[in-house]
C-alpha cells in the first residue's frame, strides 16, 4: 500500500497512451520506455554514463558533508568564524547554484572537475547551516555543566555540541543529497560529453523519446532508492535518541 500511488501512476501513463489520449510523439508508452531501459542497459550505455554520474555526484557530496559540517559547527562555536563567514553563506544560499555552471566550466574545463565543485558548492551550503542551527540549538545547560566537570573545549564539541548537532544535520544532508541530483542532471545537460544527463540531451536531440525518458526514469529511481537509503542509514545513526 506504501507505493499505490506510484504504481497507479504507472499503471495511467500506460493507459493514456495506449488508449490514444496522448500521442506517443509526446509521450511513449511505458512499455516502451521500459524496453528502452532494458535496450540501454543490455548495450552498456546506461551503465557506462550512470558510473561517471554517480562517481561526480558521490565525490561532490562527500565533499559538501564534510566542509560543511565542520564549518557549520566552527561558526556556531567561534565567533570570530560566524562574522566572517556567515555573512557569504546568507548571501550565497538564495542563489540558484545552476547559475554557477559556466563558472565551474570556466574554472575546471569539461570534465569531471567541473561537476564536482558545482555539486560541491551547491550542496555546502544547506549542510553548513543545518550543521549551523543544530549546533546553536545545544542546551546551554549542558556544556556547563560539561565545563564545569573539567572538560575541554574541545571535548565539549565533541561530546556535547555535535551530538547535539546532529539530528538537524542529517536533514541538510538529506536536503543536499536530493540537491546532488539536480545539479548532477542540469550540469551533464548542459556541459558533459558523459553522464545520465549528456545521454538525455543526446537521445532527446535525436529524437529517441523512449530512451530519453527511460534515463529520466532510471534518474528518478536512483534519486528515490538514495533518499530511502540514506532514511534508513540515519534511522540507524539516531536509534541512541530514542
Amino acid at each position: 500500500m506504501k507505493y499505490l500511488p506510484i504504481l497507479l501512476c504507472a499503471l495511467l501513463w500506460e493507459a493514456i497512451v495506449q488508449f490514444g489520449l496522448v500521442s506517443r510523439d509526446l509521450l511513449p508508452s511505458l512499455s516502451d520506455v521500459l524496453s528502452a531501459t532494458w535496450k540501454l542497459a543490455r548495450e552498456g550505455d546506461l551503465w557506462t554514463n550512470g558510473a561517471a554520474s554517480l562517481y561526480r555526484g558521490g565525490a561532490g557530496l562527500a565533499l559538501a558533508i564534510i566542509v560543511g559540517a565542520v564549518l557549520g559547527i566552527l561558526m556556531a562555536w567561534w565567533r570570530a568564524v560566524d562574522a566572517f563567514v556567515g555573512p557569504l553563506v546568507e548571501a550565497l544560499y538564495p542563489m540558484p547554484k545552476s547559475a554557477l555552471i559556466p563558472v565551474t566550466v570556466l574554472w575546471l574545463g569539461f570534465g569531471d572537475g567541473s561537476k564536482i565543485l558545482l555539486i560541491f558548492l551547491g550542496c555546502m551550503l544547506p549542510v553548513t547551516l543545518a550543521a549551523y542551527n543544530g549546533a546553536r540549538s545545544c542546551e546551554q545547560a549542558l556544556v556547563w555543566s560539561a565545563r564545569s566537570l573539567g572538560a575541554s573545549r574541545l571535548r565539549v564539541l565533541w561530546d556535547v555540541v555535535l551530538p547535539s548537532a546532529l539530528p538537524e544535520l542529517v536533514n541538510g544532508v538529506r536536503t543536499a543529497l536530493a540537491l546532488t541530483f539536480v545539479l548532477l542532471v542540469s550540469s551533464e545537460l548542459i556541459v558533459a560529453r558523459a553522464g545520465l544527463g549528456y545521454l538525455i540531451g543526446f537521445l532527446g536531440e535525436g529524437g529517441v523519446y523512449d530512451a530519453m525518458f527511460a534515463v529520466v526514469l532510471v534518474v528518478a529511481f536512483l534519486g528515490f532508492f538514495a533518499d530511502r537509503l540514506y532514511q534508513r542509514a540515519t534511522r540507524r545513526v539516531l536509534a541512541w535518541r530514542e
